[in-house]
C-alpha cells in the first residue's frame, strides 16, 4: 500500500480499480482521433453549422455540473475549453445505465482526459456546447487538480500562483493557468520568425557541438564531465562562437544556430545555468553592417511575435523600430558617471571602482574592472534599444582591433530596458593576433580568473587556413522573449528553469503512529485527513481531529469503536 495519500489520492485509486473492474482500460493504447479543437468551434461554428455535425474532441474535464439524467462540464483541450452535455438516454439507450449512472457520474474526476464524439448545439442561454453521443476514457487523473477561483474579469484571486511550485509543476501551471501558454506560443513566434528571416537572406542552420575538449568563445565557467571511454575531460559549451567560425573557414557565407548554452554561474531573475541563445556569422561583412541587419530583423520579430514594433515592458514603451542610438563604451560610462576611464591604467580604474563602492577582486584586469564599471553604474540606464560600441580590446579576446581606434575592437551589444540581448563582432580573422589574445587569457586564468578563454589551438590552425572578413552577431533569446511577452524573470519563459532540489515530506510509518499513540486500526483513517506525519499531527487541531474522525468512521463506514476523547487528546501530548 502507498502511504502518505490524501484521501482524494485514495478516492480515485478506487475509482480507477472499479473502472478496470467494468472491463473500462482508463489507460488505452489505441488511437483515439480528433478531428476538432475547442477554439476552433467557438470561433466559427455560428458561421458554418453543417461542418460540426459529427466531432471527435478530447481534453480534460475541468468542471462539471451533475442534474440527475443530465450533466454539463467543460472540456479543455489545448487551444481552449468548450461545454459538453450529456444525457443519460442518449448514452445509454438500452436499460444498462452504468456508463452514465456509475462511470461518468462517479467515477470520473475533474482532471481526467476523455474524449467525446457528437454534434455542435447553441444552448438556450446561448452557449455553444458539444451534445455527446459517445465518450471514451484516456487517462484517469490519480492526483486532483489545484482549485483556481477566478473573479469577473477571469483574474486569478485564489489558486496555484506560488512562483516555485508553478516553475516546478509546469504541467500543473499551463494546466490550471491556460494563459499561460500565450508565453510560450510567443517564445515559438520570435525563434520560428527570426529563423525565416535568416532564411530569406540565404543563411544556413547548422548544428555544433555541445560537448566540446575546450571551453571556448566566451568568457564564462563551464560545466566540466569527463568521457570515459576517451578518457578525458568534456566541457558543456558556454558558447557555440568558434565551430560556427570554423564554417566560414570552411566556406560558407553565412551560418546561424539556436542552442543550449551552460554556464555554471549564478542564477537570478535574468540568469539560469542553461540558457538558448542565437549566433549568426555572415562572411564578408562588419559589425556596422550587423547593426542595420540586427535593426530589421528585431523589429519584423516584434512585429511578429506581438502585432507591433511598440512593446509594453512594465512601465516602458520599448521601439524596436531603428534607428537605434549608439554610444562608444567610454562614452556611455562619461554620460552615466561623468569619469573618463578611457586613458586609466589598471590601478586606476580599481580606485575608481572602489570610490564608487563596486566589489571588485584581485584577478580582475583591465577590461574585467570596466566591465564591472559599466554593470554597476551604465546598464540601468539603457531603457530603449541602445548599441554600446568599440570596447576595451582587453575585454574582448575574439573581436577584430579597430580600424582607427587604438586600444579599441570592432565589438558592439545591444541593450533594451537596461539588460544586454545581443553582442556583435567584426571577427578577428588574423591568427597571430589572435593566438596572442589567447595567452593574455592564459595570464588571467593564472592571476585566478576562472571565467578567463583557454588556448584553443585548433581554432587557430582554423584560422591559419584563412577566414573571410567576417561578422557574428549572438542573441539571448530567453532575455529577448521576456522583452516581448512583458516578463520581469527568466524562469516564466523557460518551461523548466533549474530549481533547487525538491525538500520532501517525511512520512512517518504505520509504526511510529502506533507509538504516538494512535490505534493501529485508525492510522489509515488519519492519513485519509491528510496527516502523514507526527509533525502534522502535533501541528493539527485536537477538538477537529476528534470530530474529523467520527466524520471519517461514517463516511468510510467503518466498523471500529470510536475512541474516547480523551484518549485521542494524549496524540498530541
Amino acid at each position: 500500500m502507498i502511504t502518505g495519500l490524501s484521501e482524494q489520492e485514495i478516492l480515485r485509486r478506487d475509482a480507477l480499480r472499479q473502472l478496470r473492474e467494468l472491463g473500462i482500460e482508463p489507460y488505452p493504447a489505441e488511437t483515439y482521433e480528433v478531428n476538432a479543437h475547442a477554439a476552433d468551434i467557438n470561433a466559427n461554428y455560428e458561421r458554418d453549422k453543417t461542418a460540426y455535425k459529427n466531432i471527435n474532441i478530447a481534453g480534460r474535464i475541468m468542471t462539471r455540473r451533475i442534474m440527475g439524467s443530465a450533466s454539463f462540464a467543460e472540456l479543455q483541450d489545448s487551444t481552449g475549453r468548450i461545454q459538453i452535455y450529456l444525457k443519460r438516454d442518449d448514452l445509454c439507450p438500452g436499460e444498462d445505465k452504468t456508463l452514465y449512472n456509475t462511470v461518468f457520474k462517479k467515477l470520473l474526476d475533474l482532471g481526467d482526459y476523455i474524449g467525446v464524439k457528437g454534434y455542435v448545439f447553441t444552448t438556450q442561454t446561448g452557449e455553444i456546447s458539444v451534445h455527446v453521443t459517445e465518450f471514451t476514457v484516456l487517462a484517469k487523473s490519480l492526483r486532483p487538480l489545484p482549485i483556481v477561483k477566478r473573479d469577473e474579469t477571469g483574474a486569478v484571486y485564489d489558486g496555484f500562483t506560488d512562483p516555485e511550485m508553478r516553475y516546478r509543476m509546469r504541467y500543473v501551471d499551463l494546466t490550471v493557468n491556460p494563459e499561460n501558454r500565450d508565453i510560450f506560443q510567443r517564445r515559438s513566434r520570435v525563434i520560428n520568425s527570426m529563423r525565416s528571416y535568416f532564411d530569406s537572406q540565404g543563411w544556413m542552420e547548422v548544428e555544433t557541438p555541445i560537448l566540446q575538449p575546450i571551453h571556448g568563445g566566451a568568457a564564462a565557467r563551464p560545466f566540466a564531465t569527463h568521457h570515459n571511454t576517451l578518457d578525458m575531460p568534456l566541457y558543456l559549451r558556454i558558447a557555440n562562437e568558434l565551430y560556427l567560425k570554423r564554417l566560414i573557414v570552411a566556406g560558407f557565407d553565412g551560418v546561424y544556430e539556436f542552442g543550449k548554452m551552460f554556464r555554471n554561474e549564478g542564477m537570478d531573475r535574468t540568469h539560469n545555468p542553461e540558457f538558448t541563445s542565437m549566433e549568426i556569422y555572415v562572411a564578408y561583412k562588419d559589425y556596422i553592417w550587423m547593426m542595420a541587419m540586427v535593426e530589421e530583423c528585431l523589429e519584423k520579430v516584434a512585429v511578429a511575435t506581438t502585432g507591433s514594433a511598440k512593446v509594453t515592458v512594465g512601465n516602458h514603451e520599448i521601439n524596436f523600430e531603428g534607428p537605434y542610438e549608439k554610444l562608444s563604451m567610454y562614452e556611455s560610462i562619461l554620460k552615466y558617471t561623468g569619469i573618463d576611464v578611457s586613458e586609466m591604467t589598471e590601478a586606476q580604474l580599481a580606485d575608481t571602482c572602489r570610490s564608487l563602492n563596486i566589489e571588485i577582486d584581485g584577478s580582475m584586469g583591465r577590461g574585467k574592472l570596466i566591465d564591472e564599471l559599466f554593470s554597476e553604474k551604465v546598464e540601468s540606464n539603457l531603457i530603449q534599444p541602445t548599441y554600446i560600441t568599440d570596447y576595451p580590446v582587453e575585454m574582448t579576446p575574439l573581436a577584430k582591433k579597430h580600424r582607427s581606434k587604438e586600444g579599441l575592437v570592432e565589438r558592439f551589444e545591444l541593450f533594451v530596458n537596461g539588460k544586454e540581448i545581443a553582442n556583435a563582432y567584426s571577427e578577428l580573422n588574423d591568427p597571430i593576433d589572435q593566438r596572442e589574445r589567447f595567452e593574455e587569457q592564459l595570464k588571467l586564468a593564472a592571476r585566478g580568473d576562472d571565467e578567463a578563454m583557454a588556448m584553443d589551438d585548433d581554432f587557430v590552425r582554423a584560422l591559419e587556413y584563412g577566414m573571410p572578413p567576417t561578422s557574428g552577431l549572438g542573441i539571448g533569446i530567453d532575455r529577448l522573449v521576456m522583452l516581448l511577452t512583458n516578463q520581469s524573470t527568466i524562469q516564466e519563459v523557460l518551461f523548466f528553469p533549474q530549481m533547487r532540489p525538491e525538500k520532501k515530506a517525511k512520512v512517518t510509518s504505520d509504526e511510529d503512529f502506533v507509538n504516538a499513540g494512535v490505534p493501529a486500526e485508525w492510522v489509515q483513517v488519519i492519513r485519509k485527513m491528510n496527516i502523514n506525519t507526527i509533525d502534522e499531527l502535533k501541528a493539527a487541531n485536537p477538538n477537529k481531529v476528534f470530530n474529523d474522525l467520527g466524520g471519517m468512521r461514517k463516511k468510510l463506514k467503518l466498523d471500529i469503536t470510536m475512541p474516547a476523547k480523551e484518549d485521542v487528546m494524549t496524540w498530541f501530548s
